[in-house]
């Protein structure tokens, strides 16, 4: 398998807090607490086309089972169908009601800790989600688009200002290919943490699992959406949100050279 894929491994390579805690999920400090009295933290991912949320084939749903066994106190962990937005949005405000009372206090709001992702339309869907968000002034740590494409109606483009920090994963080739660019509504408010290009021209990546047809049709879309190390580094920023109480932080000066790298295998 040819070249090393820098462009890739960016997020792997620069993450500077505490991933050696992701290595062994028993040392995350979670509280044991009742989760009837303490928000825990929300991970919702969004699946792409019509995929079901049952579906094992996909990286959104493995990467939420996989949460869901390192992380069974304190993290709540969901995947829906691009097209249920309005479900996800509800069960997001059901999750921050601790007192149950039907309403959201200040309170709550403030102490939302709800990160977001998805694939495809799904990563659509994880923008406009967090949009939703912000009508109702809760906050989101993280957003993690996936090869993102845009759905009627959305804007995948725009990152609104609820939002502490963005990244966007793409791929820019066939008929069906991710956003190439992300940007803040408010860049004081929002950290655009990069846009990361992956390249699959010549790759032996072959996504035997998934159908055929789109195998054949849109190959490099499901290439981004099978390939490990994409998947790898989504999973490093969602524990490294779910370990410290601050932002990611990446170091910004390896950007530049390796966003110019045409990363293949």
């Amino acid at each position: 398998m040819g070249g090393v894929r820098l462009a890739g491994r960016v997020a792997l390579l620069t993450l500077s807090i505490g991933l050696a805690f992701a290595e062994d999920p028993a040392a995350a400090p979670v509280s044991p607490s009742s989760p009837s009295t303490i928000q825990p933290t929300l991970v919702i991912g969004f699946l792409g086309g019509h995929v079901k949320p049952d579906n094992r084939v996909h990286s959104t749903v493995q990467l939420a089972e996989k949460l869901r066994k390192q992380y069974p106190v304190g993290v709540w962990v969901r995947v829906f169908e691009n097209h249920r937005g309005d479900d996800a949005y509800h069960a997001v405000l059901q999750q921050l009601d601790v007192d149950h009372d039907g309403s959201l206090s200040e309170e709550e709001k403030q102490n939302a800790r709800i990160i977001l992702y998805g694939h495809s339309w799904g990563a659509s869907q994880t923008v406009e989600l967090a949009r939703q968000l912000k009508r109702v002034d809760v906050p989101v740590l993280l957003t993690i688009q996936v090869d993102s494409v845009h759905k009627i109606g959305e804007n995948d483009a725009v990152i609104p200002s609820n939002v502490e920090q963005a990244v966007n994963f793409y791929q820019p080739h066939g008929i069906v290919h991710g956003r190439a660019q992300i940007r803040a509504a408010d860049p004081d408010r929002t950290e655009v943490m990069g846009n990361f290009r992956f390249d699959y021209s010549g790759s032996a990546l072959r996504c035997q699992s998934y159908p055929w047809f789109n195998r054949l049709l849109i190959k490099p879309h499901v290439q981004i959406e099978c390939d490990p190390e994409v998947w790898d580094q989504v999973e490093a920023l969602i524990r490294s949100r779910l370990l410290s109480n601050g932002k990611i932080a990446l170091q910004q000066e390896n950007f530049p050279a390796l966003m110019s790298q045409k990363a293949s295998r």
